[in-house]
């Protein structure tokens, strides 16, 4: 399943974006390996580079663990992406069916239950994150 995005401001400026991405799923690369390869600047531990330089920990059994962890939060990451791809495909499902009916196109109302939710849960950055997403499922207002 590939999933398409397509985001209307026409209140704003009339123009139309859509973005068509596929899915992360279990059976690809990136669901189970590193985001991507290391900076071309950031060269990749080998003869050069000992894993403990390329985390930055003292000791090859607190590499290990980095390493380890890493790899955790790569898989994490990648379906926090997943999941934020799906809430776009929601939230543009309810913008098209609030328009259709006659609506704006944004409700600030629900906008700020979003916004005190996270903000609630994470503070400051919280809120920050949720400005993210609200304009990642709705467009910039």
């Amino acid at each position: 399943m590939t999933v398409t995005t397509t985001t209307t401001d026409t209140a704003m400026t009339g123009t139309t974006a859509t973005a068509t991405t596929p899915p992360v799923t279990s059976a690809s690369p990136a669901a189970t390996g590193p985001l991507s390869p290391p900076p071309a600047d950031s060269p990749a531990p080998g003869p050069e580079r000992s894993t403990t330089e390329w985390t930055g920990a003292r000791s090859p059994a607190a590499a290990g663990e980095i390493g380890d962890a890493r790899g955790v939060i790569d898989n994490l990451d990648e379906r926090i992406i997943g999941l934020i791809r799906e809430r776009m495909e929601v939230s543009g499902r309810i913008q098209r069916a609030r328009i259709a009916s006659g609506g704006r196109r944004v409700h600030l109302t629900r906008e700020m239950e979003v916004l005190r939710h996270y903000g609630d849960a994470f503070g400051r950055p919280g809120t920050d994150l949720a400005m993210t997403l609200l304009e990642l499922g709705r467009g910039r207002i």
